[in-house]
């Protein structure tokens, strides 16, 4: 059960991630290898509103989240959508661009040395079942479930969400009715921070803090989302999830130096065997 409660831990911040990839994936039809460092600008604007607002946790929590999604919109603004190109391979290939110049700009902000957060909650630890949790993965998956339903609830309920996903649907056909494809794709993309950011302060607590600490987060969220079937929402959580669980495991009964490995293994054989994923159609 120990290692069932780690990886179900590890399993929803990569679910998070994997969702802000197929947010971005279902409305404009791209890899948005930026999210890779939403996450990490997450965990570094939660740190400046703890530490140098003096601001409390959840307020800082908010704020570190709506902060993300304010640049996510500004990098769809100003770096992808001035490009005189829509095709998707040269789309992909500024994401890149923007993730380095991103990462760059947080090295030059918060510098290279590591820094921690504290957790949401006091780090006392809880015994569920015969195994020991920290409040932290409690918090991860609380805030992960309310996220999940939150996304339900727009996507489903919300004349912009469900603009979302007529463009995703059919993107022509949206823009014949008079549907915004700007705000849409912009609107997406803060989701997408959104999601990356809150994945940041989530996972923060319980590692340490780099500017480029999301990288690998970021790989791994992208390998739940191939895992679980690109641009599919359940896809996303139960891809998350499985590669968590599958990292637990194989540290726990094989050897943590592998523990890294796992997820890219994976990501090789649903490729091969399986290429639209678990729940892909």
């Amino acid at each position: 059960m120990q290692f069932v409660f780690s990886g179900l831990t590890s399993g929803a911040i990569y679910a998070l991630i994997a969702l802000g990839f197929s947010v971005v994936n279902n409305t404009m039809g791209i890899v948005n290898f930026v999210q890779v460092d939403f996450v990490t600008l997450g965990g570094m604007l939660m740190f400046s509103a703890l530490f140098a607002l003096g601001l409390p946790m959840m307020p800082g929590l908010l704020l570190a989240v709506a902060g993300v999604a304010l640049v996510a919109m500004l990098v769809e603004r100003f770096g992808l959508r001035p490009s005189r190109s829509d095709h998707h391979l040269v789309l992909i290939f500024l994401t890149v661009g923007l993730s380095i110049i991103l990462r760059g700009i947080m090295k030059l902000v918060w510098g290279k040395n590591r820094m921690a957060l504290p957790p949401l909650s006091p780090d006392r630890p809880i015994e569920i079942l015969g195994a020991t949790v920290l409040p932290q993965a409690l918090w991860i998956f609380g805030l992960t479930l309310a996220a999940i339903v939150l996304l339900s609830w727009f996507f489903y309920r919300t004349p912009l969400g469900l603009a979302m996903r007529a463009v995703a649907s059919n993107p022509t056909a949206a823009e014949v009715v008079g549907i915004p494809s700007g705000r849409v794709r912009a609107t997406s993309f803060a989701l997408a921070g959104a999601l990356g950011g809150l994945a940041g302060v989530l996972v923060t607590p319980i590692t340490t803090l780099n500017y480029d600490v999301g990288v690998l987060l970021g790989l791994k969220g992208f390998a739940a989302a191939i895992l679980g079937g690109f641009g599919s929402f359940p896809g996303a959580i139960a891809g998350g999830l499985t590669l968590g669980l599958l990292e637990s495991l194989s540290a726990g009964y094989l050897s943590s130096a592998y523990k890294d490995v796992v997820a890219f293994v994976v990501l090789l054989l649903v490729l091969f065997v399986r290429p639209k994923g678990l729940l892909g159609k």
